[in-house]
């Protein structure tokens, strides 16, 4: 290998997983390679080695134009580091490339004519197609008569048939196609090709009273193409529960309503019979209202009829949920239970506390009154412990708790 590949280190890898002969890359893979050498000559044209000495460079290490320098310069920008078929090609074919460099260029300055066309075999030149390059069938106007493009042109494949322009047809695209017709020519030469009234296949003009021949789902009457009812004839094929809607030129085959089984037309006044959960009401299929109609219609406990359209289904009534199967009533979860003073407001609690000392202390002083000396300690001492402790914020907090059965 003459070169090296520095910006195409995947190339080494492409060497040895490629099986594909250079025969197989494609013309136009081949065609951007060599345009793109050529943009390389150019933007290189006026450069030189770039080192001090240019004249003494240059006649000792040869001319840059024709140098290695410049060649792997032109070669390292050829290709897109993304575009495997380009760098796969050019991987291949680096033996031509140096040939055509150093000793080709002078007698054939075309490189992608001596590259693609005569040495890889991969295009052919402009008229010629296929694996030999056989002519493309040209006429007056040149290849396919100038209207049309000739199929594989310029490459190794294609069969070489015609492919005519919109408006021609024929081997060399002579003819008009369906659909248009010759114009007159102000001279000896034939007119081109213009397209006939919609509904023509065939005609003399462009006006809709100018047709030979009609189109597909239009008949011919009085020179006009007039458009065929599919659905007033046996052309129809429509399936079930289907109707028919003609269209210029053909007829499509359109859903009937859901309240039809079968119809003639759209909606429920075309049904030829109503579905379950419809009647025929005057000429329309309506919906039966199953939960005015039916005594019971949702049988469970704590259930509501809920009518739709062509049915009904049943719902649990208001304040009730449905629980495996059954409509129960919707309690909030329950909470802790309240104490026997819950409902009480502070003033009251204050109250009562205040009557639950004076029942005590009246209690104890009965008991003193009788001389009974153990009594009256207790009741004394009663009195001053419960008078400090009423004083205190805890024994406030300890009586609240005990009268709201906290």
């Amino acid at each position: 290998m003459w070169w090296t590949w520095p910006s195409l280190p995947a190339l080494v890898l492409l060497s040895e997983l490629s099986v594909v002969r250079v025969q197989t890359a494609p013309c136009q893979t081949c065609r951007k390679l060599t345009e793109s050498f050529i943009t390389g000559l150019e933007r290189t044209a006026n450069k030189n080695f770039g080192g001090g000495n240019t004249a003494w460079e240059e006649e000792k290490l040869a001319k840059y134009a024709r140098s290695e320098t410049r060649l792997l310069e032109i070669v390292e920008a050829a290709c897109e580091k993304t575009d495997f078929e380009c760098n796969r090609l050019l991987e291949q074919i680096e033996d031509q490339v140096e040939t055509w460099w150093f000793h080709r260029q002078q007698e054939a300055p075309d490189l992608f004519e001596w590259l693609c066309i005569e040495e890889l075999r991969l295009c052919c030149p402009p008229g010629r197609f296929g694996p030999d390059c056989k002519e493309c069938p040209s006429g007056p106007g040149g290849v396919c008569g100038g209207l049309g493009r000739c199929e594989g042109e310029g490459t190794r494949l294609g069969d070489g048939e015609c492919v005519c322009d919109p408006g021609y047809s024929g081997n060399l695209c002579q003819s008009c196609a369906d659909g248009y017709y010759r114009e007159k020519s102000s001279n000896e030469s034939a007119g081109a090709c213009a397209a006939c009234y919609h509904s023509c296949k065939k005609c003399s003009g462009p006006q809709d009273y100018k047709c030979l021949d009609c189109k597909p789902g239009w008949i011919l009457h009085d020179n006009k193409c007039v458009d065929i009812d599919e659905c007033g004839t046996e052309l129809a094929r429509c399936p079930s529960n289907t109707y028919c809607h003609n269209t210029e030129g053909s007829y499509e085959c359109r859903g009937c309503d859901q309240a039809c089984v079968g119809c003639m037309g759209s909606g429920p006044a075309r049904c030829k019979k109503c579905a379950r959960g419809y009647r025929l009401k005057g000429a329309k299929c309506l919906d039966i209202d199953e939960c005015s109609e039916r005594a019971i219609a949702c049988p469970g406990l704590n259930e509501a009829c809920i009518n739709e359209e062509g049915s009904f289904h049943c719902d649990c009534a208001d304040g009730f949920i449905r629980r495996d199967s059954i409509c129960v009533e919707n309690k909030p979860p329950a909470g802790p239970e309240k104490g026997l003073f819950d409902d009480m407001t502070d003033d009251e609690v204050l109250v009562l506390q205040q009557m639950f000392f004076g029942v005590v202390i009246c209690a104890l002083a009965t008991l003193a009154a009788k001389g009974d000396m153990v009594f009256t300690a207790i009741f004394i001492g009663g009195v001053a412990a419960m008078a400090g402790y009423w004083l205190t914020e805890k024994g406030d907090y300890m009586l609240d708790g005990f009268l709201k059965g906290r």
